[in-house]
């Protein structure tokens, strides 16, 4: 396997945790489950978030105010939060109205954040406040400041608007995705960190509504591209029902490299390991199937420039959960991730 020439693993344990620039994109779930495992590592972590979901507490607060999708940015805060656990938990509690429609289901994080940006008069000032309240070990960052949604043209040449219908089941493969608003720009402060960081993960996460929602925004790409950082893409372990049913692992890469442009990923963080048969049987009900790393599917991602990373990264204790909307998948462990994220950083030379 190759080494990429990018930066140089020259911290110690104490400047890594002082020093060591971490910037994870994607969505509230899976770019959070990287940067709680990096946590143990290092104070200096940027998630860069995606804002263009449009799920159901989320859809009913850009339907209200017209604001950057509040509910993945809500996920990251509380996952460097430091702050009080009763505050964390307060965050992500959903209502629960048999009385007010608009209100059930609804997460008091989104509310708050809301909130905040009638307050401040901006999201950009919204977010600030909400990391300073959380107590936050690092800093989330919304991709972009605008309110747009993401659209998918299908292979029967059918456009579909706003994430909810992007990712939505029983409908033509998607051909691919764009923005509403193509030509919206990244939030400077995120070119900033990419700019500055030691490595950069992109992804997990669903493939086309958070990964490649992000890099999408304009400025994203290139700033990637650009970095001296080491750019991991962490696969995800599954295949996901109305965006990537029958996609393979490297198709997965593929796509990524699509949007990102060639030689802009360093590594494929790959998982190799499997869950239980009866987990695997309870996932294969949702339509949801293990992205098996078989040889060939690791020389493709090898031979699009990529140096493919396999462990053993599958969270086997964790049951199927009953999300909001949307289908589960087999979750990484977070630690695992981080400890071959630093251990690539301190093997890649300058």
């Amino acid at each position: 396997m190759f080494l990429p020439q990018r930066r140089t693993g020259a911290f110690t344990g104490e400047q890594m945790k002082e020093y060591f620039k971490a910037v994870c994109i994607g969505g509230g779930c899976g770019a959070s489950q990287v940067m709680a495992g990096l946590k143990a590592y290092t104070k200096q972590i940027t998630g860069i978030i995606a804002v263009t979901d449009s799920g159901r507490s989320t859809g009913k607060i850009r339907i209200a105010m017209n604001v950057p999708a509040p509910g993945d940015i809500r996920n990251a805060l509380v996952t460097l939060s430091d702050g009080d656990p009763v505050f964390k938990q307060l965050f992500q509690h959903r209502f629960s109205s048999e009385k007010l429609h608009e209100l059930d289901g609804m997460a008091f994080g989104n509310l708050f954040l809301a909130a905040l940006t009638q307050m401040t008069g901006s999201f950009e000032l919204a977010v600030k406040e909400a990391t300073r309240l959380l107590q936050l070990t690092g800093r989330v960052l919304p991709v972009t400041l605008y309110s747009t949604h993401l659209c998918a043209e299908l292979v029967d040449g059918t456009v579909v608007q706003e994430e909810f219908n992007v990712r939505a089941l029983n409908k033509p493969p998607i051909k691919r995705v764009f923005l509403q608003h193509p030509d919206i720009e990244v939030y400077r402060d995120c070119v900033d960190a990419l700019k500055e960081a030691d490595l950069i993960t992109i992804g997990p996460g669903s493939l086309y509504t958070t990964v490649i929602a992000c890099l999408l925004v304009k400025g994203v790409a290139k700033a990637i591209k650009e970095s001296r950082a080491v750019r991991v893409y962490v696969c995800n372990t599954t295949t996901q029902p109305g965006q990537t049913d029958g996609l393979s692992l490297s198709q997965h890469v593929s796509e990524v490299l699509n949007y990102l442009g060639s030689s802009a990923i360093d590594y494929a963080l790959i998982n190799s390991g499997s869950p239980s048969e009866e987990l695997r049987r309870k996932y294969a009900e949702d339509r949801v199937y293990l992205l098996e790393p078989h040889p060939q599917e690791v020389q493709r991602i090898q031979d699009m420039g990529i140096a493919p990373v396999l462990a053993d990264f599958v969270d086997a204790t964790a049951g199927k959960r009953t999300l909001w909307e949307k289908q589960d998948s087999v979750r990484h462990v977070p630690e695992r991730v981080a400890a071959e994220l630093v251990k690539l950083i301190q093997v890649t030379e300058r």
